[in-house]
């Protein structure tokens, strides 16, 4: 329903969660696009997923459904995300536990170039380039800066 509802191509669905609350569960849909995305669309995208609950299951089911963008704290999951976070760092985890922090240098269909930052102690850091597939990912999140 909520990819149906979408009201424009270059808008993908980034989650959908919904809580397990029997009395009045909660519909939360994480939505993004190429360029972002405006309060508007959230709304637009908002109606016509309340629409199609109602003609499913009828008026009279109580619920609470949010539609918003995924904050800057919420894990890339997406490819086009990452594709708009290319020139930013990233940290990445990776099945195995291990992580991995740099640059994100490009976008591939299978994966992500990240020009990987390699710390030692007393020395100045260096920069390893590293192909990781999203198959790898566990979770990958933006790095803020406040410098």
């Amino acid at each position: 329903m909520a990819e149906e509802s979408l009201p424009d191509n270059d808008l993908f669905i980034v989650d959908v969660a919904v809580s397990d609350t029997a009395v009045r569960p909660k519909i939360t849909v994480l939505a993004d696009g190429e360029q972002g995305i405006t309060i508007d669309q959230c709304a637009t995208i908002s109606r016509r997923i309340n629409a199609k609950i109602a003609e499913a299951f009828g008026e009279e089911l109580a619920y609470v459904l949010e539609v918003s963008s995924p904050g800057v704290d919420f894990p890339l999951t997406q490819p086009q995300q990452f594709k708009r976070n290319v020139g930013r760092n990233l940290k990445v985890k990776l099945q195995g536990g291990t992580e991995k922090t740099g640059k994100l240098e490009e976008v591939t269909e299978t994966g992500i170039n990240l020009l990987e930052e390699i710390k030692q102690k007393g020395k100045k850091a260096t920069y390893v380039p590293v192909q990781i597939p999203y198959g790898d990912i566990v979770k990958a999140n933006v790095v803020i800066s406040f410098k």
